[in-house]
């Protein structure tokens, strides 16, 4: 089978974490499916940051060929609301593929489909007990890592595998999860050394990180600081504040930031990230007044709906993200005419893949079963990009190694990505993420 070579041109930029780190600018690459370079025959690394040893799923020896019924748990609700559209749609014309490929084992794909809300309600909690007494052997979610914190257990322990493309706590890295649970979204390791060199590549050497008090804020904020410490900066530079998500003022915390006086201020937060920059511009901490950046969780046009025209004018972040193929975009648009954004629709789309791939290797519907084959379908083998062209590598008794839409994925013992792929973003001054002007950094483990 041809493969297509795609040729980057990078710059390497390891020397700002220290020797051991590796960040990579990837500039001038186009289209097509993004490609990592790894060893012919090499698993990844089995330990992994936080040097545990994951749980691994084991095959039950009583394999299920009922059909796969796979569940979501996405936000149509809550504070992550503007996650879930491009990510049900992503869901959809992944189960129409293969669907129209002949379908897992011989069966169509059935997709029952569920919100999340957020952590502040109990709609997950309903919505996996649903699910699950429907069948589902697989449930694609959550997106925020704080509704996952309050479901996990419950699907792992009914056996059924939990598969989220977009959370990023590195708790879920060493979490008892019988090796039943799984993520496409890169853990905050890794997106905190991409925030750091965006940080310090602008010059900021002065730094204030306003996080949610929660598994992400506090989490990725605390990686933010190691990083920044790596690259020079002292910690008496650097300060760190979590803030209450359901607070209805945040002038206190603001006001500490003020008296800090930093040249750059990180904002980690969900949708109450609007009353933070508010606030920091009338006080004259805002973007244009101050460098301001934020990440995944803020980072997304849904931001700027409602603000004053200019006032996210100039604010950059990160964000896992990856150069969409335009005929993948084409594809969502279809089966979502209203589209604007396509946060995580990449890693939604490769989740279900992986997971009807597994299936197909391990000839069962059963989750354990699927689990057990998953991590082996991302490396060391015959490299191949849709779901018929890995199905017919496994049918002719071979190894696939499934290069998904969001690139390679070289999943570790602990059913996450060793690298990267993030969007280095910024707001014009009509508060739209300027999608012209996205650069995109691979950032690989420390």
């Amino acid at each position: 089978m041809a493969h297509r070579t795609v040729v980057c041109t990078v710059t390497l930029l390891g020397a700002l974490f220290g020797a051991g780190a590796l960040l990579v600018v990837i500039a001038g690459c186009g289209g097509g499916h993004p490609t990592t370079r790894r060893p012919a025959s090499a698993p990844p690394p089995v330990k992994s940051v936080r040097q545990c040893e994951p749980a691994q799923a084991k095959a039950s020896g009583r394999p299920s060929t009922a059909p796969l019924k796979i569940g979501t748990l996405l936000p149509e609700t809550g504070s992550l609301f503007f996650l879930g559209p491009p990510e049900f749609a992503a869901v959809d014309v992944a189960i129409k593929e293969i669907n129209a490929a002949g379908g897992v084992l011989g069966n169509q794909v059935i997709n029952i489909r569920g919100d999340s809300g957020d952590d502040t309600t109990d709609t997950a909690n309903q919505t996996v007990s649903r699910e699950l007494s429907q069948g589902a052997q697989v449930i694609i979610g959550a997106a925020a890592s704080g509704v996952t914190e309050l479901v996990i257990d419950k699907i792992t322990g009914a056996g059924a595998v939990e598969f989220s493309p977009a959370n990023t706590a590195e708790e879920f890295t060493c979490w008892p999860d019988k090796g039943l649970y799984f993520r496409t979204a890169p853990p905050d390791s890794l997106q905190a050394q991409a925030l750091a060199a965006l940080m310090t590549g602008d010059g900021a050497r002065r730094i204030s990180i306003l996080a949610r008090d929660d598994a992400y804020g506090s989490g990725l904020a605390s990686k933010t600081v190691w990083y920044l410490r790596a690259a020079g900066i002292p910690q008496q530079q650097i300060q760190k504040i979590t803030y209450d998500p359901g607070a209805t003022s945040y002038n206190t915390e603001i006001d500490d930031v003020r008296q800090f006086n930093p040249d750059a201020i990180a904002v980690i937060g969900f949708d109450e990230s609007k009353k933070i920059l508010i606030r920091m511009s009338e006080v004259r901490m805002g973007p244009g007044q101050k460098l301001v950046y934020g990440t995944d969780g803020n980072m997304d046009n849904a931001l700027g709906a409602d603000l004053r025209p200019g006032l996210l004018n100039g604010m950059k972040g990160t964000s896992p993200r990856t150069k969409l193929p335009p005929t993948f975009l084409q594809r969502l648009k279809a089966d979502d005419p209203k589209l604007v954004d396509t946060a995580y629709a990449g890693e939604a789309y490769d989740a279900v893949m992986i997971v009807a791939l597994a299936a197909e290797r391990a000839k069962s519907t059963r989750g354990v079963d699927i689990a057990a084959a998953i991590n082996g379908i991302t490396w060391d083998g015959q490299m191949c990009t849709t779901f018929r062209q890995c199905r017919d590598i496994i049918a002719s008794g071979g190894h696939p190694d499934y290069i998904g839409i969001t690139g390679a994925l070289n999943f570790t013992a602990a059913g996450e990505r060793a690298v990267g792929s993030y969007g280095i973003l910024r707001f014009n001054a009509q508060n739209k993420i300027d999608e012209a002007a996205i650069q995109y950094r691979i950032v690989g483990r420390p």
